[in-house]
């Protein structure tokens, strides 16, 4: 044996050794990087529109009575339990025991009853109001029940009430909820550096703190489709919700380091028309855009192919649609010769402003071109999410917009006052009315369907497709949502393989 060999062995040995040891001691991962391509104005749902709030907070830090899940069930949350009246018209809430909000204070049924109250109330800018002043009255016999008895029968109140607008708030906390959220959820807010990022902190006073295995979450806010892509390829992102990976995802299904989750939605992405300015008051120049609009090439454009043609509010498998893309499809000279009805003088010079998604900004230029065409010049400007939230939602300062409203029951945004497309219509409020007095499915899914026709006909916007969501994440990380009810990032669900 060569006299160098011992000396040789044995270090070999010693670096073995420095190899395994951290393998063997290292600790199971605790942290998570999510991603999202909007910043949240604020953090409390109940005070704003935007969907944003909820992908950060719903079921993270705040709770509701009920729980969706990416298949579309509802389980209980901070109800143990229920019981639905034959009609509809009352729901009874067995209320989980022993739970506190994060500032110590105790949730019972008087937090229930003052958030449902707060939310019907007045001045209330809760964007579900209408759910909560649906309700006649609130019983708490005791301190873990709460009953609800309706106006008007509604059977889609469980769904609801899992909505981020249905949140239970704690009451001394509601003034500073919007920087400073307090809720029942396994977590708390550590940090916000606006404009980068919200880091979550597992509460070690939840419930089921013991099976909530991410310690730590940190959520970055990415809107360049080039820059989401990098941070999931540097490994800086370790999961990409609604991302804007079409284009790449060959890439990522030959990187075996990534997962890919495409599911669908209940969401409308919509050229929202603002019906009451000039000359777009007319239902023949909101009908001629709708014509002018070739929603295949939209959906290739801003989607890259993923998504579903619509031709109302309403996608595909929702209760009641009916398949209304004959509407005011395709027609070029159609478009042109309503234009000529209306006597309206071309080129129509008119505004398109953008939010930073991916998708409104390449459908804006593709549907900016397609207008074009038919006389209708399209200036396109380019906003922050903020401005959109402020000029375009709050202040209506707008003629068209390229939006997708994500909630799956928001048919009644069309009967609400002073919304930011501006259409008001006697017609349409009736039959809503009728929905909601009407318990029966089947003649609840008729009155949907001439909805449907009534808010395709007057054009109230160009509805352009249902979209499909596509998540690109770490292969070993578990307990993500592959179909999308509704907006929500469920941080306690998630683990490391």
């Amino acid at each position: 044996m060569s006299p160098r060999l011992p000396a040789l062995l044995s270090a070999l040995a010693l670096c073995l050794s420095f190899i395994a040891a951290p393998a063997a001691a290292q600790p199971r991962k605790d942290q998570v990087v999510l991603a999202m391509t909007l910043e949240p104005p604020g953090l409390d749902p109940t005070a704003g529109a935007a969907s944003a709030i909820a992908e950060v907070v719903l079921y993270n830090i705040f709770e509701t009575l009920t729980k969706i899940h990416s298949d579309g069930s509802i389980t209980p949350l901070l109800a143990e339990s229920w019981t639905v009246g034959p009609d509809n018209r009352s729901y009874s809430f067995k209320l989980r025991k022993g739970i506190k909000f994060q500032n110590g204070e105790p949730f019972d049924a008087a937090a229930v009853k003052f958030a449902f109250e707060r939310a019907a109330s007045k001045d209330s800018v809760n964007k579900d109001k209408a759910v909560f002043a649906n309700i006649e009255r609130i019983d708490t016999p005791d301190p873990h029940t709460v009953t609800l008895t309706l106006k008007n029968p509604n059977p889609d109140l469980l769904f609801q009430l899992g909505q981020a607008t249905a949140i239970i708030v704690e009451p001394k906390s509601v003034a500073t909820n919007n920087t400073q959220p307090v809720g029942t959820g396994p977590y708390r807010l550590d940090s916000w550096n606006r404009g980068a990022s919200i880091t979550l902190q597992r509460w070690d006073g939840y419930r089921n703190a013991a099976n909530v295995k991410m310690r730590r979450a940190t959520i970055r806010f990415i809107n360049d489709p080039a820059a989401q892509m990098a941070a999931l390829l540097s490994g800086d992102v370790d999961a990409f919700p609604r991302v804007a990976a079409a284009r790449s995802l060959e890439q990522f299904r030959r990187d075996k380091r990534f997962q890919i989750l495409i599911g669908g939605s209940r969401a409308k992405t919509i050229l929202a028309i603002n019906n009451k300015r000039k000359p777009l008051d007319d239902v023949r120049v909101r009908q001629a855009i709708a014509a002018a609009i070739d929603r295949k090439a939209v959906i290739e454009g801003a989607a890259d192919g993923f998504g579903t043609p619509i031709g109302s509010y309403y996608t595909p498998g929702a209760p009641g649609y009916i398949d209304l893309t004959g509407t005011n499809a395709y027609d070029v000279a159609r478009a042109r010769a309503l234009l000529h009805q209306a006597g309206v003088a071309l080129p129509l010079e008119l505004t398109m402003k953008l939010p930073p998604t991916p998708y409104a900004r390449q459908g804006g230029e593709v549907i900016a071109a397609m207008l074009d065409k038919v006389g209708i010049r399209a200036k396109i400007e380019n906003v922050e999410w903020a401005q959109w939230l402020s000029g375009v939602y709050k202040d209506k300062a707008y003629d068209l917009t390229v939006i997708a409203h994500v909630e799956p029951l928001d048919f009644g945004n069309f009967a609400r006052p002073n919304y930011y497309w501006g259409y008001e219509s006697p017609k349409f409020n009736a039959l809503w009315a009728q929905v909601q007095a009407t318990p029966k499915q089947e003649e609840r899914n008729k009155l949907m369907g001439e909805l449907q026709r009534l808010v395709a006909d007057d054009a109230v916007a160009a509805y352009l497709y249902q979209p499909t969501w596509i998540t690109v994440a770490n292969a070993r990380l578990k307990g993500l949502w592959k179909e999308v009810p509704l907006f929500a990032n469920d941080i306690g669900a998630l683990s490391w393989q």
